[in-house]
């Protein structure tokens, strides 16, 4: 009967998630009031080679339909990275964060303002830019520039995204605290993963009307298995340190000392550095998109996805941030006091200051690697459209995000599901000894 419980909050976990992801994926379909649907959707069709096809890519395809969740969650994920950074280099933030749960709210509060503000920024220049474009068979974008009779259309468009934007922060929220997986995660997910079926039909298309054989779709689908295989391996790829424990004696008998080792991830920082190096780069790039002036044309085209300024700006990202997350979340330091502190040690290395930098060294060197195959997935869009003619983005930052959050999410089922194995083995034994007593 208790297990069966378990199991029963196990499955309203999940069922729940579900729910919310299904939520976010109705208001992808809710239309942003005083603009026209079909010229905005025929306008993004022309633009999906470049920066707003890879926003659109985030957004789930809520941008293409301009819908009242078209900036995503990607607001939430720049704030998000504006503090992390805030945190290493503000005295009173890096103050917060050492007070443990409290600290922690509160600059997750500050996050959310932040969030709000981002959203407030980039809906004035997309409601401005909206008023000034048209569609390629010249149709205005906007209907009216008054909506509802007495709302300017600008003000509207703010209000209207900036709620989305919070809603779907609300709902991300709602996921971690009683779903399972990260909410933040788990939404980017479901985004990308709808453009899945957008894409193999694309590629069907092509090779139905003869413009791509059958033979290179074969090895392209085939080259897509591949990197994907890649991928899972290196997500779950480790470099051992082994450790031994001091031998204690017990008597006249001596206890073996026990082996373990220390796992150090390949790709130590997840998708964390192509999440933060795409966020950083999306937000200039789009907001020249929205603010027509010769400069900011010339740095449109030159953060371009397929671009080279764009690929080179991207790579440098995504190793500052490889090292620079590494930095923040493990401490060399602490893993040596602890290790002194138990008895462990590195076999042939010295406790304390020497196991330090034995583990630093280790690091830096796995983090070198990690970075550059992070890098080598993230470019291998651009490569494909530009060489290959895929006609839909595979690889990068979505081919990491769609990996790497499917296997975080099912280990935190199974850590979920072996905590409540252990849970009932360990109450089950404390039943049994009472018996005893008694």
């Amino acid at each position: 009967m208790e297990e069966s419980t378990k199991n029963n909050d196990l499955v309203k976990r999940v069922l729940f998630t579900l729910a919310m992801l299904a939520v976010y994926r109705v208001g992808v379909h809710v239309p942003t009031p005083g603009v026209d649907s079909a010229a905005v959707m025929s306008f993004f069709q022309a633009q999906s080679s470049g920066i707003f096809g890879l926003f659109n890519t985030f957004t789930g395809g809520a941008l293409s339909q301009f819908s009242v969740f078209a900036l995503g969650i990607m607001p939430y994920i720049s704030s998000s990275i504006i503090f992390q950074l805030l945190t290493s280099a503000v005295p009173y933030l890096e103050a917060l964060k050492k007070e443990g749960e409290h600290g922690r709210r509160k600059i997750n509060q500050y996050t959310r303002y932040a969030t709000v503000l981002l959203a407030v920024i980039q809906g004035y220049g997309i409601s401005t830019w909206l008023s000034n474009s048209v569609s390629p068979e010249g149709k205005s974008l906007v209907i009216s520039t008054v909506v509802g009779g007495f709302v300017p259309f600008k003000m509207m468009t703010i209000i209207t995204l900036t709620a989305g934007t919070c809603f779907i922060m609300w709902l991300g929220e709602q996921i971690t605290e009683r779903g399972i997986g990260n909410g933040s995660s788990l939404i980017i997910f479901t985004g990308i993963a709808a453009s899945i079926p957008n894409g193999a039909t694309q590629l069907f298309s092509l090779v139905q009307n003869g413009e791509m054989s059958s033979a290179v779709a074969l090895i392209i689908v085939a080259f897509m298995v591949l990197i994907i295989a890649a991928v899972i391996f290196m997500e779950v790829a480790q470099r051992r340190i082994p450790i031994q424990y001091s031998m204690r004696g017990q008597g006249m008998q001596s206890v073996a000392a026990p082996s373990s080792h220390l796992p150090i991830k390949i790709n130590f920082s997840g998708v964390i550095p192509p999440i933060f190096a795409s966020s950083l780069l999306m937000f200039p790039a789009t907001m020249a998109q929205f603010v027509q002036t010769p400069w900011l044309k010339s740095m449109q085209e030159a953060l371009s996805p397929s671009g080279t300024i764009y690929n080179i700006l991207f790579v440098g990202l995504i190793l500052f941030f490889a090292f620079f997350y590494t930095e923040i979340v493990f401490n060399p330091n602490d893993v040596a006091e602890n290790l002194k502190k138990y008895g462990g040690f590195i076999p042939g290395v010295r406790a304390g200051k020497s196991t330090s930098d034995y583990i630093q060294k280790v690091l830096d060197r796995v983090n070198v690697g990690g970075a550059i195959y992070l890098s080598a997935v993230c470019i291998l869009p651009g490569i494909l459209m530009n060489v290959a003619k895929v006609p839909f983005y595979f690889g990068g930052t979505s081919l990491l995000i769609l990996v790497g959050v499917a296997l975080d999410t099912s280990q935190q089922i199974q850590s979920y599901m072996i905590n409540q194995k252990y849970d009932g083995f360990l109450k089950g034994a404390k039943i049994r000894s009472r018996r005893v007593q008694y």
